[in-house]
């Protein structure tokens, strides 16, 4: 069901991020890939330093993350938790892939966000940025409502992949052109609760 994250105060927001994340949380021992990419930690660690640098960047002004469905929500959850800001989130969905391994490069809304972001800061919450087409279509509509700063932060880039170029502001890691599950993203529909991220065979 669609739904916006709208808390009062920091605690409850903590809290609901939280329980996205733990929601989707499987032991590592218990999955079959053959191949992992990018490891438990090394995610952890470096949500860390994406939280320090998103922190030092808005210079304790309040923001609002925009948590792409349904690939970043549990990256997006991890990285809230390393933000030391006032926050308030919300969420929006975007179809570009269906059940393929490959980008269609058309983009579609499926779920916008509930609230204004008028004179707000914003920053969209991505897991993956590789042709450009779904981010670069995302800019332009999010930038028509007036923010007062528009950034993004994807957990992976395919820079080889883009098509379009578009400004990311903090990259988790950059990738090469393989396809990638787990950690949030799947591959029809399965695999997101991996906690590493692991390559499709």
């Amino acid at each position: 069901m669609p739904f916006a994250l709208q808390a009062n105060n920091r605690k409850t927001q903590w809290r609901l991020v939280e329980f996205l994340s733990q929601m989707f949380f499987i032991n590592e021992q218990g999955t079959n890939m053959s191949q992992q990419l990018i490891t438990a930690e090394q995610i952890k660690n470096r949500i860390a330093e994406l939280g320090k640098e998103i922190t030092k960047q808005y210079h304790k002004e309040d923001i609002i993350l925009v948590c792409i469905l349904n690939g970043s929500f549990m990256f997006c959850a991890d990285l809230a938790r390393a933000i030391d800001l006032e926050m308030d989130i919300d969420f929006m969905a975007l179809s570009s892939y269906g059940d393929a391994m490959v980008s269609s490069g058309n983009v579609r809304v499926d779920l916008d966000l509930r609230k204004s972001i008028k004179d707000k800061n914003i920053l969209i919450v991505e897991d993956i940025v590789d042709t450009g087409r779904t981010i670069a279509k995302l800019l332009e509509l999010l930038q028509t409502r007036n923010p007062k700063t528009l950034k993004v932060c994807t957990l992976l880039s395919k820079p080889s992949r883009r098509e379009i170029p578009v400004q990311i502001d903090f990259v988790g890691f950059t990738i090469e052109d393989r396809f990638v599950i787990g950690y949030g993203l799947d591959y029809q529909g399965k695999k997101r609760n991996l906690p590493y991220i692991g390559v499709k065979g």
